[in-house]
């Protein structure tokens, strides 16, 4: 099973327990148009996931709303800022932004964050799931997990890891990484997946637990080299490159999800035709083979499966945050 499956079954086993036991038929009600151009937010820069998840979704997306929609890049705090921005738009469905683990559920249990995550968003629907991956600076004397785990221990904490940010998937990655090895090392944010594999194809950091469309063009270009992706199977992007599972760190899973929010109080009709919309983007040929070509599997969804599912992996990895202390910076 894949990861997509895997989120697929807990969005439906979620949505299903969220279902009243009485339905009340209403009215159709007219639908919404947008009357100028989309915002869609994203809270990193440009060369990460997410701004390659929005941007391959702008063109249809612009075409099927009869308007254009707008990729705006909002970097910093781990995607807190672009929510703060999302936050105080109009609901009126011209502005959307990217939800994800990072900004609705690490960055509010490591500090406090200048909105609500349920309260003050409208969810519309997962877009996507996709795994982390370690990949490392070819100089890196490891050409497997075995190895770096060696090399990690005898350097005693000093060798250093990149993730996209304090709290980021990547940050989670590596701490789950280091306690089930028993392997200390030193995490360096950045600010965002791009500016990260900057540095480490320049050598500046040595290893990486990036989101996986992040390295693929890297790794099959040599310039940087993969050790083992984060879920329970191998993504198809990438099939040579064992899990951390089979790399014999066993009871490791970190997967990462991306999905689609509006300002609370959008109007139903907006959340539904947006909802519709982007469905139909996620499930078209092209596009799937886009995301695909960068181990990302398009998980489309409706609003309350969404819903469900952050507010199930809240339950899964507060804890973990806790237990491991980390904290802002």
């Amino acid at each position: 099973m894949n990861t997509r499956k895997i989120i697929r079954g807990a969005l439906l086993l979620a949505a299903a327990a969220a279902i009243p036991t009485t339905a009340i038929a209403a009215a159709p009600a007219a639908e919404w148009k947008p009357s100028k151009p989309i915002r869609f937010i994203v809270g990193f820069p440009p060369g990460g996931a997410t701004d390659l998840v929005a941007r391959i979704l702008q063109p249809r997306l612009s075409a099927a709303f009869g308007n254009q929609v707008i990729v705006d890049n909002r970097p910093g705090a781990n995607g807190v800022i672009s929510l703060q921005i999302l936050k105080s738009s109009e609901p009126d469905g011209h502005t959307v932004g990217m939800g994800h683990i990072g900004g609705l559920i690490i960055s509010p249990a490591i500090q406090k964050v200048p909105y609500d995550p349920y309260k003050d968003y409208a969810y519309i629907g997962m877009l996507v799931s996709l795994q982390n991956i370690l990949i490392v600076h070819p100089s890196v004397p490891a050409k497997n997990i075995s190895e770096f785990i060696a090399h990690a221990k005898a350097q005693q904490g000093k060798v250093n890891y990149a993730s996209s940010g304090v709290g980021s998937p990547g940050h989670l990655s590596g701490v789950l990484f280091e306690s089930l090895t028993k392997t200390p090392m030193t995490h360096v944010p950045y600010k965002g997946g791009g500016p990260a594999i900057t540095d480490l194809i320049a050598g500046h950091v040595p290893a990486f637990f990036a989101v996986i469309s992040t390295s693929v063009p890297h790794v099959k270009s040599g310039k940087v080299r993969a050790l083992a992706v984060t879920g329970n199977n191998r993504a198809d992007a990438l099939p040579e490159v064992p899990t951390m599972q089979e790399a014999g760190v066993k009871g490791y899973l970190a997967v990462n999800w991306y999905g689609l929010l509006a300002p609370a109080k959008t109007p139903a009709a907006v959340v539904t035709r947006l909802n519709r919309e982007f469905d139909a983007a996620l499930k078209s040929p092209d596009v799937v083979k886009q995301l695909r070509a960068s181990g990302i599997d398009a998980s489309p969804s409706s609003p309350a499966e969404y819903l469900q599912y952050v507010r199930s992996e809240e339950k899964r990895w507060v804890p973990i945050i806790k237990a491991a202390g980390i904290t802002a910076q």
